[in-house]
C-alpha cells in the first residue's frame, strides 16, 4: 500500500488548462463566486456593482471594524443619554472642543447619523450575503457528491493497493464502511463517492445570523429600551411610575403607559468595611433589604439586592449602584412650629470614607413676627470624625463610628418661588443672608446626634478639641429665628431600573454566534473516493483519495484510517501477484486508472 500526502507540484496551473477533477473539485464552500468582469457604464451597471461591492465578505468586515471603532467614543465621552449632567460639565470645561464634538454628534453617538448608517449598511451587507449562500448550500444538500476524477492520483491525499477481492466485494465494503463514518453517499459505475463536513458551511451561515440576530437585538433595545435612576432613604419605597424617578431616560418607541406596575420599599441597608491591616476601610458587604410587589395588590416579597447581582422585577432589572448617609434633621422657625422633619440624602466627596456635603432648604419658615423668613442650611458631615486640630471636618473611616455634623445657616429667599427647577443639593445664596453670632462672625455649629450625643462625647477616640466639645445636637438661630436638630442618622441607596427588551434575543444570538464559529473552525468540509477495477491479471486495484476544502494533515490522516478500515473487506494480494504483474504495477507503485489520458490539474486541491 502506498500513500501520496504531498501538495500539488503545479500550485499555478489552473481549471482552464486541465479539467481532471472537473466537479469534484468545486463547490466545497458556498462562498458566492466573484465576477471579475466590470459593470457596464450606466445607472443599472453602476449599481449592480455597488451591490456587489457592498454584500461581499470583505465590507461586512470592514463595516465590522467600523462600527466597533464607531463605539469607543460612547464610552470616553459623556452621553446626553447617559448622563446630562456630565456633558454640561464637558461643555463648559472644554468650550472649543465640546463644539467639535457637538457638530460630530460625540455626545449621542448611538443615535447619531453616522453610526446608524454604519450600523444600517452593516445589516443589509450581512442580509446580502448570506441569502445567496443559503440559497446554494440549500442546493448542495439537495445534490449528491460528485462523481470520482479520472486521475485520483493528482489528489492531496491518495493511496492504492492490489487485493484479490472483486470490485463489487471492494465498493460494497467501502459503502458500509463510509456510511457508518456518516458520510453522504454516491455509487457510480466503478466508484464510490462520498462527501461529509456540512456542518463547517452550516455554521458559517449560523454565525453570520446570528449577527444579524443581534443587531436587530440592539435595535430593539436602542428603540424600546427604558432607564431611569432613583435614590432611595431607609423606610422609604419607590413605585414604577415616570413621576418617582429622580433622572429617567428611553427609547423613540418606548410607551410610558406600559409600564410594569411593580415597587419596593427599602427596609434597611447593612454595609461593613474591613477594620484592621492595610485594607484598613475596604468595603466588605454592601447590601439593600427590599419589600418590593408586582401588580396592584402584588403579593410582598423580602428579597437583598447586591452590587454586580440585579434583582428581576416584572421584567425589570433593578440594580444597586452606590449607597451614602441621610442625616434625619428637624427644624423649627420663629414660632416654635416644626416646618421640616426627615431625612435629607448627602452626597459624599470622598468616596473611600464618605465625608458628605447637603443642603436643607425650609421654604415654609417664618419668623417670631410671622414674616415670611425662609431658611437654608449648607452642611458638611462625617460618619467618623477625623478633624483633631485641623480646623476641618474629614472623615477617618466609613462607618458612623463618630458621625459629626457642621451646619451653616441663611435666611430670607430661596428663590423657589420662581419656577424655575433647582439642584436639591446645592444653596443659591444669591438672595440669602448668612447669619451671624453676637461677635459678628459666621454662625456655624458642629452637631452630634441627638440619640448618640452622649455617648459620642465620651469617646476617648474622637479626641475632640475644646470647642468642640461644645457639640450639641440642637443648634438655635440668631434673633429666636428658630432652630435645626440633629436627629440621627439613615442610609440611602440609589439604584437604577433598567428594561432592556432586546438582552435575551442578544444573548440566544451570542451563543448562536460561538456555536457557529465554531463548526466553521473546527469542521472541515472534504470529499473521499474510492474506485476498485479488475486488472487483466484479475487482481483488483484499490484506490483511495481525500480532498478538504484547504489542505490540511487532517485529511490524509482520515484517509490512512479510512484505509486501514476498509483492509479487512479488501486485503492486499499476495506478494505472489503482485510479483506477477511485473515490477511497474507493484504494490508500492500505484497503478494508473485506465481513463487516465490527459494530465491532471494539481491546482484543484489546494484551492478547493
Amino acid at each position: 500500500m502506498s500513500t501520496k500526502t504531498d501538495a500539488p507540484d503545479e500550485p499555478g496551473a489552473t481549471a482552464d488548462e486541465s479539467g481532471d477533477l472537473g466537479a469534484a473539485g468545486s463547490q466545497l464552500s458556498t462562498a458566492p463566486k466573484e465576477d471579475v468582469s466590470l459593470p457596464s457604464l450606466g445607472p443599472i451597471g453602476w449599481v449592480r456593482w455597488f451591490w456587489r461591492q457592498l454584500t461581499s465578505m470583505r465590507v461586512a468586515l470592514l463595516l465590522l471594524f467600523l462600527l466597533s471603532i464607531g463605539a469607543i467614543p460612547g464610552s470616553l465621552i459623556p452621553q446626553t443619554s447617559i448622563d446630562p449632567v456630565k456633558v454640561d460639565a464637558f461643555k463648559e470645561k472644554h468650550t472649543t472642543l465640546a463644539e467639535v464634538y457637538d457638530k460630530l454628534g460625540m455626545f449621542h453617538v448611538y443615535s447619531s447619523v453616522w453610526f446608524s448608517a454604519i450600523y444600517l449598511l452593516l445589516f443589509i451587507s450581512l442580509i446580502g450575503c448570506i441569502v445567496p449562500r443559503a440559497w446554494q448550500f440549500v442546493g448542495q444538500l439537495r445534490g449528491r457528491p460528485p462523481a470520482a476524477p479520472r486521475r485520483l492520483t493528482r489528489l492531496p491525499a491518495y493511496t492504492t493497493w492490489h487485493t484479490d477481492a472483486r470490485p463489487e466485494q471492494v465498493l460494497d465494503a467501502a459503502e458500509r464502511m463510509l456510511r457508518k463514518r456518516r458520510f453522504r453517499i454516491r455509487r457510480e459505475g466503478t466508484a464510490v463517492a462520498s462527501e461529509k463536513g456540512y456542518l463547517r458551511e452550516a455554521g458559517n451561515l449560523l454565525f453570520h445570523v446570528a449577527l444579524i440576530v443581534m443587531l436587530v437585538a440592539f435595535a430593539v433595545g436602542g428603540l424600546w429600551k427604558s432607564e431611569g435612576g432613583k435614590l432611595v432613604t431607609e423606610g422609604d419605597g419607590f413605585s414604577n411610575s415616570l413621576t418617582q424617578y429622580d433622572d429617567f431616560s428611553s427609547g423613540p418607541f418606548f410607551d410610558t403607559d406600559t409600564m410594569e406596575p411593580f415597587g419596593f420599599t427599602m427596609d434597611s441597608f447593612d454595609a461593613t468595611y474591613e477594620r484592621t491591616g492595610p485594607q484598613k476601610g475596604t468595603p466588605r458587604t454592601f447590601r439593600a433589604n427590599i419589600t418590593y410587589f408586582t401588580g396592584a395588590d402584588g403579593t410582598e416579597h423580602k428579597k437583598s439586592i447586591e452590587v454586580n447581582t440585579p434583582l428581576d422585577i416584572a421584567g425589570n432589572k433593578v440594580y444597586l449602584l452606590s449607597h451614602g448617609y441621610a442625616p434625619v434633621v428637624t427644624v423649627k422657625d420663629g414660632r416654635g412650629k416644626v416646618v421640616y422633619h426627615g431625612a435629607v440624602p448627602f452626597l459624599p466627596q470622598d468616596p473611600k470614607n464618605f465625608t458628605s456635603s447637603g443642603v436643607v432648604k425650609v421654604p415654609g419658615a417664618q419668623n417670631k413676627d410671622g414674616k415670611r423668613n425662609q431658611l437654608g442650611f449648607q452642611a458638611l458631615f462625617v460618619p467618623t470624625f477625623g478633624g483633631k486640630n485641623s480646623g476641618s471636618m474629614f472623615s477617618q473611616f466609613p462607618a458612623p463610628d463618630f458621625p459629626v455634623l457642621s451646619v451653616n445657616a441663611w435666611h430670607g429667599d430661596l428663590g423657589m418661588d420662581s419656577g424655575l427647577p433647582q439642584n436639591v443639593y446645592q444653596l443659591d445664596t444669591k438672595r440669602l443672608t448668612q447669619y451671624k453670632d453676637a461677635s459678628g462672625d459666621f454662625f456655624k455649629k458642629m452637631l452630634l446626634p441627638k440619640d448618640r450625643a452622649a455617648q459620642m462625647l465620651g469617646h476617648t477616640g474622637a479626641k475632640l478639641t475644646p470647642e468642640q466639645l461644645a457639640a450639641e445636637s440642637t443648634m438655635n438661630l440668631p434673633n429666636g429665628d428658630g432652630s435645626i436638630t440633629f436627629e440621627g442618622i439613615k442610609t440611602w441607596a440609589s439604584f437604577k431600573i433598567a428594561h432592556q427588551p432586546g438582552n435575551g434575543l442578544a444573548l440566544t444570538g451570542a451563543v448562536c454566534a460561538l456555536l457557529g464559529l465554531a463548526a466553521s473552525l473546527f469542521i472541515q468540509r472534504r470529499r473521499v473516493w474510492v474506485r476498485a477495477e479488475q486488472g487483466a491479471d484479475g487482481v483488483t486495484v484499490v484506490e483511495m483519495a481525500g480532498l478538504g476544502r484547504s489542505e490540511s494533515a487532517r485529511v490524509a490522516e482520515e484517509l490512512a484510517a479510512l484505509a486501514a478500515e476498509l483492509t479487512p473487506g479488501a486485503p492486499l494480494a499476495s506478494p505472489a501477484a503482485d510479483t506477477a504483474d511485473g515490477p511497474g504495477t507493484s504494490a508500492e507503485d500505484p497503478t494508473e486508472p485506465s481513463d487516465s489520458a490527459d494530465p491532471a490539474d494539481p491546482s484543484e486541491g489546494a484551492r478547493a
